[in-house]
Parts: C-alpha cells; structure tokens; sequence
C-alpha cells in the first residue's frame, strides 16, 4: 500500500513538473489541473504517513511519561510468554509497541494472568491501556475502543456427555467451569437460566477444574478449550461457539482525549493490516480481524 502511493505521488509530480515547464501555454483548463495535481499530492503524502498524536491524547495515555500496558496471559489469542526468553510476545505486546511508538514515548508491561485481574486493576490506576473483551460491566470503569479481534467461545464436554449442542447446556444440574471475571463469566451470569457456574481462579486453569471437580462442562476461549481437548484424553469441544467475544483497547475512564486517539489507532491497524500480521506472525488460528467501526 506504501509503495503504490509513493508511485502515485511520484507520478503527480512529475505532471506538476510538466504543467510548470510548458506553462507559457498555459489555458484556464491547464491552471485547474495543476491545482488538482497538487492537492492530489498533498493527499497522497497524508496518507501514507500517520498523523501525529494530540499532545492532550499523548498526556493522558502516558502520564507519567511512558506508557503501561496491561498484557493478560490468560488469553492466548492475545499474549503468552516467549518460550525461550519469557517476555511477552502477541498481538496485544506487539499494538502496545506501536502505540508507544507513535505516542513518542516509553513502554511497560504490566502483566496479568486472568482478565478479570486487569478489570480490578483498572481502579487503582495500574496501567494506561489494556486488551479487554468489550462488556457493560466493564465500561464502568474504562472507555473502550471498536474492537480489533473476533474471538469464539465454546463448550468443552466428556467425550460420553449427553450435551451435543450449546443450545443443551443451560439445563439443571449442569455445572460450567469458567474463570472468574472474564468476558465468559460476565455473559453466562447475565444469561444462564438453570445451568450453575463455577469459578476457576484463570481462565487456563478452566479444564483442570472441571476434570479434578468432575463437572459437566468447561467454558472459554475455543482455542484454549481445543488445546487441552488435545491434551487430555476423553473430551471434545461442542460443536459452532456459545458467544463471540468483541476484544477491544482501553483506557481508564476520564481520559476522553486519550480514549478518542486510542479508537483511531485500532482502526487504523485494522485498515493497515497490522492487526492481521501481527495474528499470522504469532500463529493464531481462530480468530478474525474485526470489521472497521464499533462492535455488531
């Protein structure tokens, strides 16, 4: 996309440079071409380099002067830690670099391992910017952006259980392993009419609850759920997803110039690309870039 809008601006240019050579002959057609040519310039240059941020949008996502960015490992679609190294690495690590980069300013991790943790953290002021799944709760205490990242939730059952679909599951007597706070425990609590949730302290820990207290079903990310299908023997996930999670920026509530920077930068990354790199770089399967504008 750089490359061909360079090559155009090049192009545009180069007719300016004639129109100016031969402008002895100049008609009233040829003036208003010229004038063309050069917006058409301007335009090109525009867009093929980001505006600089607000300076109110730089203070108030980076107040102290850097920028700290809650980084949740209990989702993988988003971050886990490097296998040889330990720091982090995925897409939320690589957006939070962007950002600070074109925020002019330093970074830092702050590291969690359950959403519902980063939720909590938001009210004691513990990070600027943060990857959370968009949910009424959660806008109590942050602004959050359109999303960036479609994610599924699924169920995880025995491999003998009498669930077959997700339709099946809010029943009585059916038990759901889910991680305290996260964008799964938040749907289920407003939506269950008859099926019981459990809590697992993270949203990793969600199997091992469910197999060690022998419940009837697990609930998270399907990537995560697939993972440890393929781990334990005897489980199978249900078949489509019970919800699409909407994983979206945000920043603490009261930073409204911040907040409206921080909506432009996700759409950007979207339209640029980024987001769908930084997905196939880190090999994420299963999740989809979210369309321009706010959730559907």
């Amino acid at each position: 996309m750089v490359a061909t809008l360079v090559s155009e601006q090049e192009v545009l240019m180069h007719n300016i440079s004639s129109l100016r050579a031969n402008r002895r002959h100049w008609t009233p057609f040829h003036r208003v071409g010229a004038a063309l040519c050069c917006v058409a310039a301007l335009l090109g240059a525009c867009a093929s380099s980001p505006s600089a941020p607000p300076a109110a949008a730089v203070a108030e996502l980076a107040p102290g002067g850097k920028l700290r960015a809650a980084i949740n490992f209990g989702n993988p679609i988003l971050a886990s830690r490097d296998a040889g190294t330990g720091q982090p690495r995925g897409v939320s690590v690589d957006l939070s670099r962007e950002l600070a980069a074109r925020l002019g300013v330093g970074l830092e991790f702050v590291t969690f391992d359950a959403a519902g943790k980063v939720v909590e953290a938001a009210r004691s002021g513990a990070w600027d910017i943060a990857f959370v799944a968009i949910d009424p709760a959660r806008g109590q205490d942050m602004l959050q952006t359109a999303p960036y990242v479609i994610i599924e939730g699924a169920y995880l059952v025995r491999a003998d259980s009498k669930l077959q679909r997700n339709e099946d599951v809010d029943r009585e007597g059916v038990r759901i392993a889910v991680g305290k706070g996260s964008a799964y425990d938040l749907y289920l609590a407003r939506n269950l009419k008859q099926a019981r949730i459990v809590h697992a302290a993270t949203s990793p820990a969600v199997t091992d609850l469910f197999i060690a207290q022998q419940l009837e079903v697990a609930a998270g990310v399907k990537q995560q759920l697939e993972a440890d299908a393929r781990r334990v023997a005897g489980l199978r996930l249900l078949p489509g997803r019970f919800m699409v999670i909407n994983q979206a920026m945000a920043t603490p509530k009261g930073r409204d110039a911040g907040a409206r920077y921080l909506n432009e930068f996700v759409e950007a990354m979207k339209a640029s690309g980024f987001v769908a790199q930084a997905l196939a770089r880190h090999g994420i399967e299963g999740a989809a870039v979210a369309p321009a504008g706010p959730a559907r």
